[in-house]
């Protein structure tokens, strides 16, 4: 949609979520830096937090997937994207790193998602500041993913954005 001239993506939720994702090949050492921007016109809702997996709603998230060696990945991980697969029709990749506006977690926390270790959060927005207003982010992939994950990523072959509030509408 246009925004003042600026043409922007626009996405809704409303007990649900929505999303887009994009397909690339590239190697995240050789281009560490992410720039991007994102506003909401609601904060996330009251008590969500990317750490619960029932209050697990936000306004804004951008998804970055990574590859790897899965077959070297504990066996519990390996099961749980087995079952993404059976159930959704979608391969997860090695690891998934969230840059995420959480309602509750302060600016900084990385939390792994409940049911895989290789699903990372990492709260760069919290609670209601900046709701209605432009904020923007850069980010150096190689130093996050590092926290999240104590390695160094492989290729980076998608990003995306998500909102989400299938949890607490």
């Amino acid at each position: 949609v246009d925004d003042h001239g600026r043409t922007v993506l626009r996405a809704e939720a409303q007990g649900g979520s929505s999303g887009l994702r994009c397909p690339l090949d590239l190697d995240p050492a050789a281009q560490p830096w992410l720039s991007w921007s994102w506003r909401a016109e609601t904060p996330p809702p009251a008590g969500a937090r990317a750490d619960a997996l029932e209050l697990d709603d936000s306004p804004a998230r951008v998804v970055l997937a990574f590859d790897g060696p899965v077959d070297g990945l504990p066996l519990r991980d390996r099961v749980f994207f087995e079952q993404v697969e059976f159930f959704t029709g979608q391969r997860l990749l090695y690891a998934t790193l969230m840059y995420v506006w959480d309602g509750t977690l302060p600016v900084g926390r990385v939390v792994p998602y409940a049911r895989s270790g290789r699903i990372c959060r990492q709260v760069v927005q919290s609670g209601s500041e900046g709701v209605g207003g432009w904020r923007f982010f850069r980010r150096h992939v190689v130093d996050d993913f590092r926290a999240a994950f104590g390695e160094a990523p492989g290729r980076l072959v998608s990003v995306g954005v998500l909102t989400d509030a299938d949890d607490l509408q």
